[in-house]
């Protein structure tokens, strides 16, 4: 199931297959261009066509779910995404590991590419994070927008926008969490 939409975040489209997410894209002048980004994050590994269930009701109810968290999250409320599933298909262990510990860093907290790569129990990996965090197809549901450089630099962002998107996100829930103190 594809579902495209307009958010404070500008456009945003997900593909969701059997009860997961396969991708997430986010950030896009239009839905259009939000699809058509959509359709170059699907891994080719990904065999979309001969998927069963495509477009099944529950599908199509975790999509509702799904599009009302992130427009929620995009409008700055402190969302929790935990109870969807992401497709792993693709991933090494390494990427699996790193991709949990990420879905744990709690809203409006950070961590370091190398704490990151260290609550996995693999000390030194920080740039093999980074490169996990870049090719990430799951933006905002893992929040790679929460791993930050060494010394608290923001380190790098490929969403759309890059490091501009980057500081927003992290800005609003800062903001968010100060206005509730």
């Amino acid at each position: 199931m594809v579902k495209s939409f307009d958010s404070a975040l500008g456009s945003m489209a997900f593909l969701i297959a059997q009860g997961e997410i396969l991708v997430i894209t986010f950030g896009h002048p239009t839905a259009t261009a939000a699809r058509k980004a959509l359709r170059g994050l699907i891994p080719c590994s990904m065999q979309l066509s001969n998927t069963p269930g495509m477009n099944s009701a529950d599908d199509k109810f975790l999509a509702k779910q799904l599009e009302d968290r992130l427009t929620r999250f995009a409008l700055g409320e402190a969302v929790d995404f935990d109870d969807f599933a992401i497709s792993s298909t693709g991933m090494t262990n390494f990427q699996k590991l790193v991709m949990a510990a990420c879905r744990a860093i709690p809203w409006g907290e950070t961590t370091t590419y190398g704490e990151l790569a260290e609550s996995v129990g693999h000390p030194g990996a920080a740039r093999a994070v980074g490169t996990v965090m870049s090719n990430n197809r799951f933006p905002l549901v893992v929040p790679c927008h929460r791993v930050l450089a060494a010394g608290g630099g923001l380190g790098g962002y490929s969403a759309p926008q890059g490091l501009v998107m980057k500081e927003r996100l992290l800005a609003t829930e800062q903001a968010a969490i100060l206005s509730t103190s």
